[in-house]
C-alpha cells in the first residue's frame, strides 16, 4: 500500500508541474502566433510593395539606367 500511495503522490506532483509550467508559457506569450514564423520565412523581403522597400526598387533602377 506504501508503494501505491508514493505512486500517486508521485503522479500528482508531475501533474502539478506540468500545469504550471503550461500556465507559464501561456502567461509569456509562448502560443501568441505559431503560424506567423512559419509564414515569415516565406514572404519575400526585396519586394518593393511592401512599405519600407521603395529604395530597394528604386537602387536596383539606378543601377540599370547606369549600365
Amino acid at each position: 500500500m506504501d508503494a501505491l500511495s508514493m505512486t500517486i503522490l508521485l503522479g500528482v506532483l508531475v501533474m502539478l508541474i506540468v500545469v504550471i509550467a503550461f500556465i507559464l508559457t501561456v502567461k509569456s506569450g509562448q502560443y501568441d502566433d505559431l503560424d506567423g514564423v512559419a509564414f515569415r520565412i516565406l514572404m519575400d523581403d526585396d519586394d518593393p510593395r511592401i512599405p519600407g522597400n521603395q529604395n530597394i526598387k528604386n537602387n536596383e533602377n539606378e543601377k540599370t539606367n547606369n549600365k
